[in-house]
């Protein structure tokens, strides 16, 4: 990322800033949140949770009655990749999405030998099977659809299609005629009923590039092709119609009426610390982590990282982070075990950071019960992460 001329600790401090991470929005509900700052990056992990907190102190029982309200909902979206969105982004986030589930179907057109039309009828069984308030599991909808979902035998093993079920629920999905229920309501985990919808489809490449630039700016296209998907060609029309300005000597663009605001900003003198996970969008809505780092953090090896890899040559975090004006200036797990968050510094624990720590331990404990990355970790994969970070922490004086 080019940003000659402007001082990395402004342009984290006003990502910080523009991602609600100062501090200043506390009391906003979910969808206010998502609206303002983006989409929430959701993979059965605790990310929308910590997230919402980090940036309007919502409890966990606030976000998972915003859910059941339908004010804010995951749903397959930006590359086809799950978030959580606010209500008013549903047809859009459902119309960007909607590429993924027919790049499937033809996949197992031409691989597994699945027809589009028996894809269709398993469709319409699965729409006379559902209803709009008693959720299904997949086991109950494939019981009751019968005859309509096929094996795809060893072959769709290997492709990760073990029947045409997932085929016809990614289209319908798609198509905004099914959604899914988290069945214990929260977004922490990925288990799934499913229930009949009727939400509209509808948006357009330049309405989510101005979302986008409102979420992320200042954002090359190369980030914003990265979130979107779209190719260069898609990528450069969606944006032509936004008259976009360029920060001088950088290859960042910016909204016009943001212009004026980011030049007049100035990073705050005193440290703002937040608990993120490692996919929140302070990172993932760029997925440029080095303009996130410290040149002086570049070189710090990553936990349990093979091949000593350094801080600075990844893609993603490997952990969760803790940031402080956009910098990241941490990294944290939770330990299960003993209740509390286990962390490795870069930089002095004073009074505000141990207080956030605190703060945000006291939430994952009481609330959330674990802080996972994703679906599949646990306690007990975590645990060399776990203790990595505490041995890192024990040799040095600022993790303390």
């Amino acid at each position: 990322m080019a940003n000659s001329g402007i001082p990395a600790a402004k342009l984290r401090a006003w990502w910080a800033h523009r991602q609600w991470l100062d501090g200043a929005h506390h009391g906003a509900t979910p969808a206010e949140v998502l609206a303002a700052t983006g989409w929430a990056r959701s993979v059965g992990g605790a990310a929308p949770y910590l997230g919402l907190f980090a940036r309007a102190g919502l409890d966990r029982s606030a976000v998972d009655e915003a859910v059941a309200a339908l004010d804010v909902h995951e749903l397959p979206s930006a590359r086809g990749c799950t978030y959580v969105l606010p209500a008013s982004d549903f047809a859009l986030g459902l119309a960007v999405g909607a590429a993924a589930p027919e790049g499937d179907i033809a996949a197992a057109e031409k691989h597994l030998g699945v027809t589009r039309d028996e894809i269709e009828k398993l469709c319409l069984t699965i729409s006379q099977v559902l209803s709009s308030t008693a959720p299904l599991d997949p086991t109950a909808i494939r019981e009751a659809a019968g005859g309509a979902v096929r094996s795809l035998g060893e072959a769709g093993r290997k492709r990760g299609q073990s029947t045409t079920l997932p085929l016809a629920l990614g289209l319908l999905q798609a198509r905004g005629l099914i959604r899914r229920v988290p069945v214990n309501g929260r977004l922490d985990q990925q288990r799934y009923g499913y229930v009949s919808w009727d939400q509209p489809v509808k948006g357009s490449a330049a309405e989510l590039a101005e979302r986008y630039f409102s979420w992320a700016a200042p954002a090359s296209l190369k980030h914003f092709r990265w979130f979107s998907g779209f190719t260069a060609a898609t990528a450069k029309a969606a944006i032509a119609p936004l008259e976009l300005t360029t920060l001088p000597g950088t290859d960042l663009f910016i909204p016009p009426q943001l212009a004026d605001e980011f030049a007049d900003f100035t990073a705050p003198t005193a440290p703002t610390y937040t608990l993120l996970a490692g996919i929140d969008g302070l990172h993932l809505l760029h997925r440029d982590l080095s303009r996130l780092i410290d040149p002086a953090d570049a070189d710090r090896p990553v936990p349990t990282a093979k091949a000593a890899r350094s801080f600075g040559t990844e893609a993603d975090p490997q952990t969760h982070v803790v940031t402080d004006r956009g910098r990241i200036v941490g990294f944290w797990e939770y330990d299960t075990d003993q209740q509390e968050i286990v962390h490795q510094l870069f930089v002095p624990a004073d009074a505000a950071l141990r207080e956030a720590i605190a703060r945000t331990e006291a939430f994952v404990r009481d609330q959330l019960g674990d802080a996972r990355g994703f679906s599949l970790d646990s306690p007990k994969s975590r645990a060399p992460k776990i203790a990595a970070l505490r041995a890192a922490s024990a040799q040095s004086s600022d993790g303390r």
